[in-house]
């Protein structure tokens, strides 16, 4: 019964998603407990502890941080890593993300940036997950009458509709507290930033969901940070130079748009900060794809364990990453 659905075992966990804070609290909570079960398989607390933390120490020796330049999947845009951070590659990013973190699969996944000096594993830090969406050419003629806060009570509404549905399917209500970073846009730069203060149910602490997006000629570069509130300042000291390691390659920057041939799309600056779609009836739609960050990150977390568990007598598997990466090549020999 190591489901999260079912909330048993896991009943006092508080759901946060996307947060390396998690993964700790749920490797505590394993070392704790295998006394309970330990003797159902001959192996005692310590043994079981052992295998834990080896599990835990191959999967850092396995990934693969890159530095320096670096080409995103799709060719669409680059990233320049300076010595204070560090990439995963889309590969081992969804390992980490959808295996390791529990969350949903997720769509348009390129990688994720670390600071140098944090893992998966790390409490009170934060990832940036990157993502692209090709939606078309969004025009920045909108973005002198934004008008933010209302922006802001829009999306409250939304939230509390939305919460209907999430309670319906027994998931953790979400309340959207504020701005913890009011969006700022940059005309000449093109690039998009601002954060939210949400209050997950449960939680002892609010999480922050720090969005990141660069415009290019037929889509967007989408960069988002999630970790707890005390993180804020860390994140956003970041910022800037977060927005100086990305850049679109030729001919699919915001300045390449061509009007006779890209298309446009139908966002603008203020629907990509609601997360909204502006439909030709008028009507408002809400985008669930980049709420997939968030929403259900914490259901799968038990079935990890419990895969970890069931494989306790097969534990020299590799992780699953490029093998060819990290063996030496073996040596062909001639029958």
């Amino acid at each position: 019964m190591f489901t999260l659905r079912n909330r048993k075992i896991f009943s006092y966990l508080p759901p946060k998603p996307y947060c390396m804070h998690r993964i700790v609290s749920i490797s505590l909570f394993f070392l704790l407990s295998v006394n309970a079960w330990a003797h159902n398989n001959g192996d005692s607390s310590d043994v079981q502890a052992a295998k834990w933390l080896k599990y835990v120490d191959s999967v850092k020796s396995a990934l693969r941080f890159q530095q320096g330049s670096v080409d995103l999947p799709g060719a669409v845009a680059k990233l320049r890593i300076p010595a204070n951070f560090k990439y995963l590659n889309a590969e081992q990013s969804k390992f980490v993300v959808e295996e390791l973190w529990g969350n949903l699969p997720q769509e348009g996944l390129l990688g994720t940036l670390f600071p140098a000096d944090t893992d998966p594993f790390t409490v009170g830090s934060y990832v940036f997950i990157i993502s692209y969406e090709a939606m078309g050419y969004v025009k920045d003629d909108d973005v002198e009458s934004i008008d933010y806060d209302e922006i802001l009570k829009g999306m409250q509404e939304d939230q509390l509709a939305s919460n209907k549905q999430r309670q319906a399917a027994g998931i953790s209500t979400m309340e959207l507290v504020g701005w913890a970073s009011k969006p700022y846009y940059d005309k000449n730069n093109k690039t998009l930033h601002w954060a939210k203060n949400l209050k997950v149910e449960g939680s002892d602490e609010n999480t922050l969901n720090y969005t990141v997006m660069l415009l290019g000629r037929h889509g967007i570069l989408h960069m988002n940070a999630v970790s707890q509130m005390s993180e804020l300042q860390s994140v956003k000291a970041s910022i800037p130079q977060v927005l100086q390691i990305p850049a679109f390659t030729d001919g699919n920057a915001y300045k390449d748009f061509n009007p006779k041939a890209d298309k446009i799309a139908a966002w603008t600056i203020g629907g990509l900060v609601a997360g909204k779609l502006l439909a030709k009836a008028g009507l408002l739609v809400l985008l669930l794809k980049f709420w997939k960050l968030i929403a259900l990150g914490f259901i799968g977390i038990g079935a990890f364990i419990k895969k970890f568990v069931k494989r306790k007598k097969a534990d020299d598997q590799p992780w699953p990453v490029d093998q060819a990466a990290v063996e030496p090549a073996k040596e062909e020999t001639n029958a």
